[in-house]
Parts: structure tokens; C-alpha cells; sequence
């Protein structure tokens, strides 16, 4: 199947792409990403690896309806959330090399 040479060149290039995805791993814990909702009355801001940073809240709001108010940190939260995915996904689709044999398109990593 493989000769010692293949083999070898085989596994430089994986070890090389698990190096570059340690980077970019490195690098998403550094990125910030900021949801907002209620017309950026309420904003989270996480790093692209889903560590929350800061909760900011209109004071305004805190005399309104509690209900309203929870929905507004939840929709935030999940605005943040898709944008820490987006740019995972595109810092690490940049990584994944075009000929990569047996990947499903949009298939998504454990990290």
C-alpha cells in the first residue's frame, strides 16, 4: 500500500497540519466575537472558543420585564455563539488541505 518513503512523507504532513491546527486553536482563544440583541442593548462578548468575556446590559433594561430581559441575554448569547462558529470554521477550513481524501464537506472537528 505504502513504501517506507510514502510513509514517511505521510506522516511529516500530518504532523505539520496538527502543528498548524495547535496555532490556529491558539489563535481562536485569542479572538473576541460580540453578540448583541435589542438593537445592541444587550451584548456578550466571548473568545471564538466560547469563553465568555463580558455581559453588557442597558441600564434601562433593568426596570423592564424580567422575561423580556432573559430573552435578550439568550438571543445575544446565541448571536455570539454563531459568530465564534463562523470564524472557527473559517480559520480552520483555511487549514484542511483541498485534496484531503475521504473528508465530508462541512464536516466538523472535536476542537
Amino acid at each position: 500500500m505504502f513504501n517506507k518513503g510514502q510513509l514517511a512523507g505521510l506522516m511529516k504532513q500530518a504532523q505539520a497540519m496538527q502543528d498548524n491546527l495547535k496555532k490556529a486553536q491558539d489563535e481562536l482563544a485569542l479572538m473576541e466575537v460580540e453578540g448583541e440583541s435589542g438593537a445592541g442593548m444587550v451584548k456578550v462578548l466571548m473568545t471564538a472558543k466560547h469563553d465568555v468575556k463580558r455581559v453588557t446590559i442597558d441600564p434601562s433594561l433593568l426596570a423592564d420585564d424580567k422575561d423580556m430581559l432573559e430573552d435578550l441575554v439568550a438571543a445575544a448569547f446565541n448571536a455570539a455563539v454563531r459568530k465564534a462558529e463562523e470564524l472557527s470554521s473559517e480559520k480552520m477550513g483555511k487549514l484542511m488541505p483541498a485534496g484531503m481524501p475521504g473528508m465530508p464537506p462541512g464536516m466538523k472537528f472535536p476542537f
